[in-house]
This record gives C-alpha cells, structure tokens and sequence, in this order.
C-alpha cells in the first residue's frame, strides 16, 4: 500500500521570488473524477504524461495514495469529465537539505494563492523550514487540491 505523508505551507511571495529561480518549473492541470471525502480520484496532466491517482481520507498529515501512468490522450478525454474546475498551476521543484520541496503558483480561479508541500518519512520527522514559509496549513482542508475545485482561492472571504 503506498502512503503518503505531506506537510502543506503557505508561502511568502517575496522571499520566495529570491530563490524561485533555482527551482524546476512544471505547468500542471488536473481534475478530479471522484470528490468523495473517503477518496479522491484525480487525474493529473504534466510534462505531457498523464496520471490517474486514488488518495484516502487524510489522517492528520498521513493518507494512503496511488498514482498510476495512463495514456495522454486518454488523460486529455477524462479531463472534461471532472467534477468542479481544472486546478491549473505551475509546480517549482527544488531540493532543500535532502528534501524536495514542491511549491504550487495556482492560476485561473485559484491565483494568487502559493503553497509548498515536503514530503516526509515519518509523521513525526523533524524539518528545517525554508526562509520563504509562512505559516503551516497542513491540516486546513480549505487548501487541499480537491476543496480548491469546489470553493476556489478566488471567492474565499
């Protein structure tokens, strides 16, 4: 069983446009065929692949998740059939004292909103925070991709 253990950051702009230079640029779009609060099915278009991807109910920072390659064309033919909007972001990719931080620029109905996702280890696992994080959100269910496509950044209060 693969699991997945994320902690999740909202970023500070400015501090992050001094080190956004040195990361991996990846334009993302993705949707979501399942919504459930006990799983999400996503499918995910990226560097011209495209990935089909079950994740479990969260348990603190903690969920069960399986990504599978499918076919491009086929990727592209299920996008239109998501519920809600298609997430559109371009993810940087940088490594950072032995982790690799995955930081978010959301477009369209979502932007103006950057996040950071680590992936760890262990739940428990102790992290040195990059200069550019600004607060933890990890376990905010307003900034998981999936809330994002049914109440996006745009019309939050």
């Amino acid at each position: 069983m693969g699991i997945e253990i994320e902690r999740k950051y909202l970023v500070n702009p400015t501090l992050w446009q001094l080190t956004k230079p040195l990361a991996v640029a990846t334009p993302i779009r993705q949707g979501y065929l399942s919504l459930n609060p006990e799983r999400t099915v996503r499918i995910r278009i990226k560097n011209n692949n495209a990935y089909l991807t079950i994740k479990g109910k969260n348990e603190g920072i903690k969920r069960i998740e399986f990504e599978y390659p499918i076919p491009l064309e086929e990727g592209l033919d299920l996008l239109p059939l998501c519920e809600g909007a298609i997430i559109e972001k371009t993810r940087y990719t940088i490594a950072i004292e032995g982790l690799t931080w995955e930081i978010d620029e959301f477009e369209g109905e979502n932007l103006g909103l950057i996040v950071a996702e680590v992936e760890l280890q262990a739940e428990h696992e102790s992290i040195r925070l990059p200069v550019w994080i600004k607060q933890e959100v990890s376990l905010d269910p307003r900034y998981y991709n999936a809330n994002l496509v049914q109440c996006p950044f745009k019309n939050w209060k």
